[in-house]
């Protein structure tokens, strides 16, 4: 059977510059705040606070490389998934940042060029499984790394917990 599809399509909020660390994304003062849609309110606080106040649900956030980087802590990735954040695209990713985003059930798409050829503004169609990025608003395409098929299946589920809660409940009800 043909592996899925799977098509995102949002409007791109922010393209950052390289090196957007996890402070950058959510600053560490805020590490003691345990409720993971909590973090949300401090996305990007110290240095773009206006990307928080004018962020639509299903937006994209653009970068350049090494996004990411810093300290390990998934309070970044889930700040913005929860902010609504529908996908990160970026030259490339801090390895741990990366997992945390899908994890937590966060699009992060790796693409060399995604940062020179988006505006504010402009309408994407991201096709993880196919590692394309077609620009509506500006009529081109470029490429993306396709997304490991175990990745789309953690998307798919909205993150590792959900995606292992319906694993074993549906195991569970296997047995006789």
């Amino acid at each position: 059977m043909p592996e899925a599809k799977l098509v995102l399509r949002g409007c791109v909020r922010a393209v950052l510059p390289e090196n957007i660390d996890t402070d950058i994304i959510y600053p560490g003062r805020y590490l003691n705040i345990t409720d993971r849609e909590k973090t949300a309110e401090h996305l990007f606080e110290l240095a773009y606070p206006g990307i928080r106040a004018e962020l639509q649900p299903g937006e994209f956030i653009v970068a350049a490389a090494n996004f990411g980087c810093g300290s390990s802590r998934e309070q970044a990735a889930s700040a913005l998934k929860y902010a609504g954040v529908g996908a990160v695209l970026a030259a490339s990713f801090a390895r741990i940042f990366y997992r945390n985003a899908i994890n937590l059930g966060l699009p992060a798409v790796v693409s060399p060029v995604a940062f020179k050829l988006c505006a504010p503004g402009d309408e994407l169609e991201v096709d993880l499984t196919g590692g394309r990025v077609r620009n509506v608003t500006q009529g081109r395409e470029f490429a993306s790394a396709p997304l490991d098929p175990r990745a789309i299946e953690l998307l798919q589920a909205g993150g590792l917990i959900p995606y292992l809660k319906r694993k074993y409940a549906t195991a569970q009800g296997a047995r006789p």
